[in-house]
């Protein structure tokens, strides 16, 4: 029988798609629990499919390259990255079923048959092959034929100890030899876990695992046998013990290392809630932010960063040096937040340029992109190529496919900050009030004198003349209106402060008035103000 073409698989493949999608709910509870069956066996049948189109993408590239006169060394290479932009998963996830895929279909037939037909899951395939992975082949062959009988029979859990028992009985040389390289393997991760928590993850030798818990739960148990636990539980010592002994603070709330957070103005200075963002971990609520900065016992800094005011975008910051490093670096990691690729989200190890340096590429904010190692590396292979500015990110692979991950703002436009307005430029500063001060008309840097008093003469000598209007033009939207001079100015308290960046044609000042000696009118400064004020003194 002759194999059908491409594309009508896939329009027929596409048509079950619908069908199934367009199907009508069960009317019975029977036919309910039968559907579930069906689509379970479904599930199964499909992963493999897709394990036999991956492998066989695989060695497709492969032959093709290996005519090209590419060397067997060098073949394959990017693929794993293919097959993760296929199925919208991180590069490091493709590979890895890249990886399951050719053990499952060269390796394990018993195995592939069964979830070919429906009988196992996915999730048993891949313990049967995490299992036997460090096994030589011939050996991993016997294993997948002596444990047939048992996959559709036993739970997943149960699965894993019978397949990994029979495996070492099998090898005990290659079962001691994989412990070994288990151990070279340690290392510690983080990940996120819901209510702004985190996952801290240490990978260990057994023994080593179990005496740092037994230290932990000892020292947790003699604090509360004490009466020194402050109404924590043991659960909640042992965690407060474990940050206090890997970063020598003197309380968990403490943290001495530099720690990044983003929020706007009015979230950090007033009662705002737009969420605050930690780069590369996720967002934490406006008001958690706030006790953070505030109620730290460790030292706090604070970063002005510039937005675009239509769509909370950071700004443009360029370099003539060929490398992304400092501050302009910085910038890109808390604009990308994790690796830039469609659906990867690795940490960012390389800031790159989507436009190679050697080809001319510039060294500036529209030519960057936050990558993890191995996107960067892929980036950099025959058939691949990337389009970037700020907003959006375009690969395209070899195949000739277009994938597009567009970057998340910053934050929403902040609602407590005058912005997107084109000012006429006149060098009077802001009159101070019992209140917040109002917004400042004055060009930026032009103003020396504090808040409420005169211009400096010489200053206002060197204005220039305020633009005319006719009184009755018609006045374009913003977003139409020349490029000029945009001012945000944030409430505050103290003396003035004033800082400038441009951006193309445009400047963008942010000015902050702060009342060094509060007034004895005005209200009693919050925390955030305290610690603000406290940072402009040492200035």
């Amino acid at each position: 029988m002759e194999a059908e073409p491409v594309s009508d698989t896939l329009t027929e493949i596409r048509r079950w798609c619908g069908k199934l999608s367009a199907l009508p709910p069960a009317t019975s509870e029977e036919e309910a629990i039968d559907r579930i069956t069906v689509l379970e066996e479904l599930n199964s049948v499909g992963a493999a499919a897709q394990a036999r189109e991956t492998l066989t993408f695989d060695m497709l590239r492969r032959n093709r390259e290996a005519e090209d006169g590419v060397s067997s060394k060098k073949q394959g290479r990017g693929v794993g990255a293919e097959i993760g932009l296929a199925r919208k998963v991180s590069r490091s996830r493709g590979s890895a079923l890249l990886k399951f895929s050719r053990t499952l279909l060269m390796d394990l037939p018993r195995t592939y048959a069964a979830m070919k037909v429906g009988d196992i899951s996915e999730e048993k395939a891949r313990i049967v092959a995490k299992e036997t992975a460090w096994l030589p082949r011939e050996k991993r062959r016997e294993a997948d034929e002596r444990m047939a009988d048992r996959l559709a029979e036993v739970g997943v859990r149960r699965l894993g100890n019978e397949v990994r028992a029979l495996a070492q009985r099998l090898d005990q040389k290659a079962a001691v030899e994989h412990l070994d390289r288990c151990v070279e393997e340690r290392t510690v991760s983080v990940r996120p876990a819901p209510g702004n928590m985190a996952y801290l993850t240490a990978l260990l030798p057994m023994p080593q695992a179990v005496a740092a818990f037994a230290n932990l739960t000892k020292s947790a148990q003699s604090l509360i046998g004490t009466g020194a636990s402050g109404g924590r539980t043991q659960g909640q010592l042992m965690a407060d013990l474990l940050v206090e002994r890997l970063t020598g603070q003197e309380t968990a709330e403490a943290v001495p290392t530099e720690v990044h957070v983003v929020m706007n103005a009015s979230s950090l200075f007033e009662p705002g809630d737009e969420p605050a963002w930690f780069p590369g971990v996720g967002p934490i609520p406006a008001a958690a932010a706030r006790s953070f900065v505030a109620e730290n016992a460790a030292e706090v800094f604070l970063r002005r960063l510039f937005t675009r005011p239509t769509d909370g975008q950071l700004v443009r910051m360029d370099s003539k040096r060929r490398e992304f490093a400092g501050l302009l670096r910085r910038m890109v990691v808390i604009r990308d937040d994790v690796c830039r690729s469609p659906w990867c989200e690795a940490p960012i190890k390389h800031i790159d340029h989507a436009d190679a340096y050697a080809a001319g590429g510039s060294t500036d904010w529209e030519n960057s992109s936050g990558l993890c190692a191995a996107c960067n590396y892929a980036k950099e292979l025959e058939g691949w190529r990337h389009e970037s500015t700020p907003d959006r990110l375009i690969v395209k692979t070899p195949t000739g496919h277009r994938y597009e991950a567009g970057t998340k703002q910053v934050s929403d436009p902040d609602p407590g900050i005058v912005s997107g307005e084109v000012l006429s430029e006149s060098s009077a500063p802001p009159t101070p009030s019992t209140g917040p001060p109002t917004p400042s008309t004055g060009p930026p840097g032009r103003s020396k004198g504090p808040p409420g008093g005169s211009a400096n003469q010489n200053d206002s000598a060197t204005e220039p003349p305020e633009p005319t209007r006719e009184p009755n033009s018609d006045r374009p939207p913003i977003g139409q209106r020349p490029l000029g001079r945009v001012r945000k100015t944030v409430p505050w308290r103290v003396e003035k402060q004033t800082s400038s960046v441009t951006v193309g044609d445009k400047i963008i000042t942010v000015d902050m008035w702060v009342h060094i000696d509060e007034p004895p009118t005005v209200e009693p400064l919050t925390p955030i103000e305290e610690c603000f004020r406290r940072q402009m003194r040492g200035l």
